[in-house]
Parts: structure tokens; C-alpha cells; sequence
């Protein structure tokens, strides 16, 4: 086992793509757009490489102003980030305002070159979060839309993987994971659904649904995992300036 992970270790350095963590290891180079050597709103290098940003599917990029959306990646520690998360109404379904939110989200993604994003990663505290497995918008088959989700069910095996975040560029850690969950949502009709995710679409979604829950990857961090990135850290906090919320 220990070999198959080297191998695929190497293969995903030796790519050098970007994106969050993908199951395989031809996904897997797409996984963390945010560092081609998957240190990703939000994914990472492959599964069992050493880093790969859950929520980005490339290089990790900030894509700045973004044609057709005023929504930005907002970054640690902008309060939005930690804030509560209200569910979404049926009216706001009706009314398509959700519906556009996700187009946007979807456009900001793809400019980020991620796999997924959370609606508080661009100020908007509603339970919703949007992604593409693939992190193509070509593959836009793949586009997921999520509504009020919520986890019904862990697995008792875990994986760790290491992560990153469209909201912390330039960093990364090993976070652990549950290898799959059962999962109940709405879709933008407000049909109800039940899924069980598995592998890379279980961790990518465990990512988004964190920050529904204002809580962030570096959250989930070992004490020593979480001192590696502290300057980094710190280095955000001081360029938000003062009202962040740690």
C-alpha cells in the first residue's frame, strides 16, 4: 500500500496541476487549483499525496474581478467565513435568486480554477454550495448545485488527505476525512434528494459543508500541522486588518 501511494505521490508532483483532490490519479492532478504542487472555494493534489487544495482546480488562483458576477473569493479571516449560515427558502427558490447565485459561483470557481465553493467564500450566508468534480467547465454535466444539505450518515473509516482553500491561498494540510457519507439535500427545484458520497466527491463535499457550518479546513488541522501554517496565517490577518474573525 505504502508503494502505491509513493507512486501516486510522484505522479501527481511530477504533473504539477492544480485543483482539489480527485480519486484517481489523472483527477487527482486537477485536484487543488491553487498549487500545481498541491500544497484545493477551495481542492488539493491527488488522494495520498501530500497536498492537494480541495477547492481549486489548478494553480491556485485569485481570479479578482470576474466578468458577469460582482461575488469575489473573500479570504481568512473575513467574518463571513465564520458566520451562521441561513437555510434557503422556498421563496428564494421560486423566486430564481438562488438559481443566479449559483451561476455566479459556478463563474468565480472556474476563474479560480477550483472544484467547489461555499456561498460564505463570497459573502452570501445562505446553505448553499456549488461544484464540479472535475473542475472543467466544459464538463459542465458535472456542475452540482446543493441546497440546504446536511449529512445523515459517516463511515466509521477515515482518510487523510491533505487540503487547501480559495479563502487561504498559498497553504495547505493534512486533514482527515470520513471515506464516505450519506447525505440529504435539495436541488434549485426544490426537489428532495439522498446521495451517498464516496472517495473524492465525499471529501470535496466535507470541505464546502464545513464552511455551512462556519468552520474552515485549518479547523481541522493537527496542532503541528497547524503551527506549520501559522505564519501564513498570520501574514493574512495582517493583510485583512482589523474586524477579522479568527
Amino acid at each position: 500500500m505504502k508503494m502505491v501511494v509513493a507512486a501516486l505521490s510522484a505522479a501527481f508532483v511530477s504533473r504539477q496541476t492544480k485543483a482539489f483532490v480527485f480519486p484517481s490519479a489523472k483527477m487527482a492532478s486537477r485536484v487543488y487549483a491553487g498549487q500545481r504542487t498541491f500544497k484545493t472555494s477551495s481542492y488539493l493534489n491527488g488522494p495520498g499525496t501530500s497536498s492537494f487544495e480541495l477547492f481549486s482546480a489548478v494553480e491556485e488562483v485569485d481570479p479578482g474581478v470576474v466578468e458577469g458576477t460582482d461575488l469575489r473569493v473573500l479570504k481568512y479571516p473575513h467574518p463571513s467565513l465564520r458566520e451562521d449560515n441561513d437555510e434557503i427558502t422556498e421563496e428564494e427558490l421560486k423566486d430564481g435568486s438562488i438559481a443566479k447565485i449559483a451561476k455566479e459561483m459556478f463563474m468565480v470557481m472556474y476563474a479560480a480554477e477550483g472544484v467547489g465553493l461555499a456561498a460564505p467564500q463570497v459573502g452570501i450566508n445562505k446553505r448553499l454550495m456549488v461544484y464540479n468534480e472535475y473542475g472543467d467547465s466544459k464538463k459542465w454535466l458535472s456542475e452540482v448545485v446543493l441546497v440546504n444539505p446536511k449529512i445523515v450518515e459517516f463511515s466509521e473509516g477515515i482518510d487523510e488527505e491533505s487540503e487547501g482553500c480559495l479563502s487561504f491561498p498559498d497553504m495547505n494540510g493534512p486533514v482527515v476525512r470520513s471515506k464516505w457519507i450519506k447525505v440529504e439535500a435539495m436541488n434549485l427545484k426544490g426537489k428532495k434528494m439522498k446521495k451517498r458520497f464516496k472517495g473524492w466527491e465525499a471529501r470535496i463535499f466535507q470541505h464546502e459543508y464545513d464552511h455551512l457550518d462556519g468552520t474552515v479546513y485549518i479547523d481541522r488541522l493537527s496542532q503541528e500541522a497547524r503551527e506549520e501554517v501559522q505564519p501564513r496565517l498570520d501574514e493574512l490577518v495582517a493583510e485583512f486588518g482589523e474586524g477579522g474573525s479568527l
